[in-house]
């Protein structure tokens, strides 16, 4: 003798699809930020920027240029 326990409603595979698309969207929104963040550039601007302005297009790109800038380099001599 067999059981097997199933869900009372499936769920429609356009969700499954919408889901991944979404998750996939949401780690470009959001990319600026890890760039800084992964680079050790002060990254907490680029995120609020990223967060308030990332969804007019120009807020985004403006990001991750903060994020792709150039770093200082500090040169310590002994």
């Amino acid at each position: 003798m067999s059981y097997s326990v199933e869900p009372s409603s499936r769920s429609w595979t356009a969700t499954k699809v919408v889901s991944v698309i979404v998750a996939i969207v949401t780690a470009g929104y959001m990319l600026p930020w890890c760039i800084a963040a992964v680079r050790d550039v002060p990254h907490w601007l680029v995120f609020w920027i990223n967060l308030l302005l990332g969804w007019t297009i120009i807020g985004w790109i403006v990001a991750l240029v903060m994020a792709l800038r150039t770093q200082r380099t500090v040169v310590i001599a002994d």
